[in-house]
């Protein structure tokens, strides 16, 4: 009798995931190099990082870089004030989305009405519109009003630019809910909004995870608008008041990269500890319940 193949042994089976393993680590090598030389561009000198070829690995130390970019006195590029604006900012700008996207996919997703099916089209093709293009009506508007170097008007205008997206999030999220469920809740003598605050919105709560995300991260690396409307060096979020320390006569490597470094710590670690409701938000609503 002729002898049948044999499947690879456990033993040599990792052989066939070489190449799976090689473009992985490929992958990771080019994703966290950009992080790599930021350390490195911070921790030795600015001469070498400024001569050609620079040096792969730090030849030697320099750990003034921190210490000088959250120094006091004499130091107009205070990335920690920086750092402060664009939490307050952020925070304010999820806390308005996450108010607002609730009651409108609430309306989106509860009963039908006229006109339901064209407002959410133009509300989704809001997201079509370049920021770009309104800039110049909107920053004549709002120095007329006088509200420039106003960080709370500024979180209104990232929540426009954020809303329509955040309510096409928690709309689907709010259309996996059975029925059944919503029906249930009317019979006990719930009202419409009771029904939300009370049964909708704890099912929910990976999707309303996943929507203040979502305007966290518009408004943590949000530029356009705050570079326009604020004037007050002391109101500069950090992606403004980083980019305010690159200039033709002399732009200190070192300070830009330990400010950009401290910058990419706060959404890094935020996003780790929301990583897996924010899997669970999003994926909510491919399935209708």
């Amino acid at each position: 009798m002729a002898k049948t193949a044999t499947k690879p042994t456990n033993r040599f089976r990792w052989i066939n995931r070489i190449p799976l393993y090689l473009v992985l680590i490929a992958f990771v090598v080019v994703t966290a190099f950009p992080i790599y030389w930021m350390i490195v561009s911070v921790i030795q000198p600015v001469k070498l990082s400024l001569q050609y070829p620079p040096p792969l690995f730090p030849q030697a130390i320099n750990p003034n870089a921190f210490s000088e970019i959250f120094q006091v006195n004499n130091n107009p590029d205070r990335v920690d004030i920086w750092i402060g604006n664009s939490i307050l900012l952020a925070t304010m700008t999820t806390v308005i989305s996450l108010l607002l996207s609730i009651l409108g996919a609430y309306a989106l997703a509860g009963k039908r009405w006229r006109g339901q099916n064209v407002f959410g089209f133009l509300l989704l093709m809001t997201q079509m519109l370049p920021e770009a293009l309104i800039l110049i009506p909107l920053y004549a508007t709002i120095d007329k009003l006088q509200l420039k170097n106003n960080l709370p008007m500024l979180a209104l205008i990232d929540t426009a630019f954020v809303l329509p997206i955040c309510i096409w999030i928690l709309k689907n999220v709010f259309d996996t809910i059975p029925n059944e469920i919503r029906d249930a809740a009317m019979v006990d003598g719930c009202t419409r909004m009771g029904m939300l605050w009370r049964i909708m919105l704890p099912i929910a709560a990976p999707g309303l995870v996943s929507v203040g995300v979502v305007a966290f991260f518009h408004a943590w690396n949000e530029y356009l608008f705050a570079a326009s409307l604020l004037t007050n060096k002391q109101l500069y979020p950090a992606p403004v008041g980083l980019a305010q320390m690159i200039s033709m006569i002399d732009t200190p490597i070192d300070k830009l990269m330990a400010g950009g470094l401290v910058f990419s710590i706060f959404p890094v670690i935020f996003y780790m500890l929301m990583q897996r409701y924010i899997v669970a938000g999003l994926s909510a609503g491919a399935v209708k319940g």
